[in-house]
């Protein structure tokens, strides 16, 4: 029976406890390895380090909400995490990152390139599963965003810093980083269950918003947040990253304001008061409340789209975790 008092990604979980259990079955089968074990040994590290689990529920709602009853949809989930859990290995090494999810990362504990190998192979290992379902449109959706996360990194690491970067250059980035498997995760569902383009439409859309808003929300915290949010002001201003505030600060800013950001942000000459000065600025200019907009507008966007879906308990969770994404800057 599902409380009140549960946040939504929760509630999926519960409603999904089945197909949960068996996306956690396949992928400690598929994370196996005869010849080598240090391949399970990393894989283990971070894939049972305690995350929600978001994308792969994406999947299993998505394709339950259109009458999908299996088996594929667990190999999809498990596609969709073995994704992430890659992309998560690789990227710890390029931010040279000591934490993730409160625990030494993959690569502070082995090394870097073990971490990267073991990213690429749970890059094949996702390959080998997309495959099991016969569906050519699957195998499309899922390498397309592949692709596209491999390309937002590489567009993140050549705008990081560069105070030049326009907000269209930060929206590719967020679509790479996040919203990509986000669309991918909630599109195959509708595709791996036959439905209709615009169903399938509206679920690719869906996944798109949530992702974007969750990414703006996540970067506009890092500002606006708390010791409630779990979050520690300042973190990306520390770290230099040019995320959609500062922006969004930096297209109004004056000669003097400009001559600041260009000292903490591209010459890295961070001095004690400086992000104070940093906050001052953002709300001066109406930054972070013009990004709160924006992280509301695309959570509308993919509320939208996902009321243009049949009316079931799914699709009525699906908008209570978007709603929940928001919440905290609501």
């Amino acid at each position: 029976m599902l409380t009140p008092s549960q946040k939504p990604h929760e509630r999926l979980a519960e409603v999904l406890a089945v197909e949960l259990d068996q996306v956690n079955a396949l992928i400690r089968d598929r994370m196996a390895s005869k010849h080598a074990p240090r391949i399970p040994e990393v894989t283990a590290h971070l894939v049972e380090a305690g995350g929600k689990r978001l994308r792969p529920m994406l999947t299993l709602a998505a394709a339950k909400l259109c009458g999908y009853d299996g088996p594929y949809h667990v190999h999809l989930a498990a596609t969709v995490e073995f994704i992430h859990t890659a992309t998560l290995l690789h990227d710890d090494v390029v931010d040279e990152s000591a934490k993730r999810r409160g625990r030494p990362t993959a690569n502070l504990l082995w090394d870097n390139k073990s971490s990267v190998l073991v990213g690429d192979y749970l890059f094949a290992r996702a390959f080998q599963l997309m495959t099991e379902t016969e569906n050519l449109r699957v195998l499309n959706i899922l390498s397309d965003a592949s692709a596209t996360i491999a390309e937002g990194e590489v567009l993140q690491l050549s705008a990081a810093q560069d105070l030049t970067t326009s907000e269209d250059i930060y929206l590719q980035v967020v679509r790479g980083k996040t919203a990509a498997l986000f669309s991918a995760a909630t599109e195959v569902g509708g595709v791996i269950a036959g439905r209709p383009a615009n169903e399938v439409q509206a679920l690719f859309d869906y996944g798109d918003a949530l992702g974007i808003s969750f990414q703006i929300v996540d970067d506009l915290l890092d500002y606006w947040g708390s010791d409630a949010t779990g979050k520690n002001i300042g973190d990306d201003f520390r770290e230099r990253k040019l995320t959609l505030p500062l922006i969004k600060a930096y297209a109004k800013a004056d000669a003097d304001e400009q001559a600041f950001w260009k000292r903490v942000i591209e010459k890295g000459d961070q001095q004690e008061g400086d992000l104070e000065h940093a906050l001052a600025l953002l709300n001066t200019h109406g930054a972070l409340e013009d990004t709160r907009q924006e992280a509301l507008a695309w959570a509308a966007k993919a509320k939208t789209a996902m009321a243009s879906l049949p009316q079931s308990e799914l699709r009525d969770l699906l908008i209570d975790l978007n709603d929940y994404v928001v919440a905290r800057v609501s």
